[in-house]
């Protein structure tokens, strides 16, 4: 029996990630969401297989709409977030963009100026993946913000490490929908997808800058992670064939992003053989039987292969991390411990804790609300998603902005070898070979340049770059915003 792209095995994969993330919470992750995604591909669902490219420059995208933004800069800063640390030397804002007035959309963002020479510093917004995930509760809160969460869910502690230093940071909560971002129009939630995701960032972005003017004549940074490998080049494309005079935009950077659904699965399956977790019988039967191209089918053979290299995730092992501990019991009583060496793997449990606290909604100039990291409305009426953002990705580089796609070496879920298939998929001419990248006199990945785009590893990282090497990926994304590659001392 003959089945379209193997929907057996992804169901399965889906109850693993079930099984070993958010264990505590019983809440989905932006992992989870994304494999519901795929499993929807594999299954059938109709969905746009034609890359994110317009074929009139402007056809999509103007005019935009733009709303008066005088006064609400003042209104969207921040005095205070309860339980910050003392000695806080960086401005910071939140509050809602409207990017629809007629149905009541409104996307939620929270905004950190550098804490030194701010003026000077380059724009970068960042952006979760899921799809239907928060960039506020991963990116902001977990990974690179100022701050991360301790235990307790009410204290925050500091990021020595955050990308503030380096930049003027822009997390978006996209699409509506995701943690505070809403609609006065609930239909609107199922009719979320990826060419609505890129529209609304953009007007947003286009109003934000409306609202802090003295950025428009700012360098300006996409960048991302996971399912963000659509949403970051896509916006990107939606900026260039929209010639909006008021955007300096320079370049992307995606982390273990999921670009193209052919070469992320089979690279996956081929990580996973390299590191010892499935068998040499188990790897050449998905290479002999298994077509993850658009549109293939596959056969028994393939479906019990693809288990069997799944079934190592049953409660063992952190597909985001393959080395990590797994969260099973989330203590919120104990005295408050925080600590940016270690990454504690119930961090997702400590940040959904403080932002429903109602003085941290408050603060944030939030509506109030039961705030969760990822949206499972959001995820399961997801409505478009090309099979691969490789042509939209060429078609950036054609342009002359700067593409980095950057890995964590120990993540499973979209590793290295994903990254490397793709970016050969892209048939670049190589102009710096493999080689090492050193940090304090320490290996702290490899990186390797082509003509416009660069492929670069983080050594010791999990899914979320930034979560287990805060050191490094400030390193990196400083040579990233100045162009120039990680180099050996």
């Amino acid at each position: 029996m003959r089945r379209a792209a193997s929907l057996f095995p992804w169901l399965s994969l889906l109850f693993v990630l079930s099984s070993t993330l958010n264990v505590s919470q019983g809440k989905e992750s932006q992992g989870e969401l994304l494999y519901k995604l795929i499993k929807e591909k594999r299954g059938g669902k109709v969905f746009t297989s034609e890359p994110y490219v317009s074929r009139s420059r402007r056809e999509n995208y103007s005019p935009v709409y733009v709303a008066p933004q005088d006064g609400l800069k003042a209104i969207d800063k921040i005095e205070k977030l309860p339980g910050q640390p003392q000695g806080v030397d960086f401005e910071q804002y939140s509050g809602y963009v409207t990017v629809d007035p007629t149905a009541g959309r409104a996307l939620f963002y929270y905004f950190v100026e550098s804490p030194a020479d701010s003026a000077t510093k380059p724009l970068v917004i960042w952006l979760n993946g899921g799809p239907g995930c928060s960039s506020l509760g991963y990116g902001a809160m977990e990974e690179l913000g100022p701050f991360r969460v301790m235990s307790d869910g009410k204290t925050l502690f500091r990021n020595p490490y955050a990308w503030n230093q380096v930049a003027n940071m822009l997390f978006l909560e996209s699409p509506a929908g995701v943690g505070f971002s809403y609609s006065n129009t609930s239909s609107d939630y199922k009719l979320s997808g990826d060419k609505r995701t890129a529209r609304d960032a953009y007007t947003f972005l286009v109003n934000w800058l409306e609202r802090f003017p003295e950025y428009k004549t700012r360098d300006f940074f996409i960048t991302g992670e996971s399912y963000a490998g659509h949403y970051v080049p896509q916006l990107a494309y939606t900026i260039l064939t929209s010639n909006n005079s008021n955007i300096k935009f320079k370049g992307i950077a995606i982390g273990n992003a999921w670009i193209d659904d052919e070469t992320n699965t089979l690279g996956m399956y081929d990580y996973f053989w390299t590191h010892a977790l499935i068998s040499d019988d188990t790897i050449g039967a998905i290479h002999t039987y298994c077509d993850f191209s658009p549109n293939a089918t596959n056969s028994d053979h393939c479906d019990a292969a693809v288990n069997a290299a799944n079934s190592v995730f049953y409660d063992q092992i952190d597909i985001y991390n393959i080395y990590a501990p797994l969260c099973h019991t989330a203590n919120t009583t104990l005295p408050p411990t925080g600590s940016i060496d270690y990454f504690d793997p119930c961090s997702s449990t400590y940040v959904e804790n403080y932002l429903n606290l109602k003085e941290v909604q408050a603060a944030l100039h939030a509506k109030p609300t039961s705030w969760t990291a990822c949206s499972g409305i959001v995820g399961a009426y997801w409505n478009d998603s090309p099979a691969t953002l490789l042509p939209t990705i060429r078609r950036l580089l054609d342009s002359g902005i700067s593409v980095w796609i950057y890995s964590g070496d120990i993540d499973g879920r979209v590793p290295v070898t994903s990254s490397r298939y793709s970016v050969n998929s892209l048939n670049l001419t190589k102009v710096t070979p493999w080689h090492s990248w050193y940090l304090n006199e320490e290996v702290a990945g490899y990186v390797e340049g082509y003509k416009g785009l660069a492929l670069v590893t983080v050594r010791g990282a999990g899914h979320t770059v930034p979560s287990y090497q805060p050191a490094r990926a400030l390193a990196m994304l400083s040579f990233f915003l100045q162009n120039k590659l990680p180099t050996s001392p």
